[in-house]
């Protein structure tokens, strides 16, 4: 049992990719998910999105809020978890981070030339 949270984790990630795909419309942002985590007692999975353009990071992730009642319920009915955990989502700044990471050192190292 103790890894139950682990594959709800990665079923939730899987099904609910593919049903955002197919029910939302984050306009001209591209959002992903990254990663799930859902709390021992299965009573909450915080859903990681990834967005970008940055500047459409607010839109997308009010957008996946706004759904994720109706997310939810879809979710339901593709796999059957009991208790199905409810879904908040946050953004994972992540790979932002990374990438103005990469381009301070790339930047410093055009400085040394």
């Amino acid at each position: 049992m103790k890894h139950r949270p682990e594959r709800v984790q990665k079923l939730i990630r899987e099904e609910l990719s593919k049903i955002i795909l197919k029910e939302l419309e984050f306009g001209d942002a591209l959002a992903t998910i990254t990663e799930v985590e859902v709390d021992k007692n299965l009573g909450l999975a915080r859903v990681m999105i990834s967005v970008l353009p940055s500047s459409k990071e607010a839109q997308a992730l009010s957008i996946a809020r706004k759904a994720a009642g109706n997310l939810q319920y879809l979710l339901m009915k593709k796999i059957n978890i009991k208790p199905m955990p409810k879904i908040l989502f946050e953004l994972d700044r992540g790979p932002r981070h990374a990438a103005d990471v990469e381009k301070l050192l790339l930047d410093e190292g055009n400085e040394g030339s």
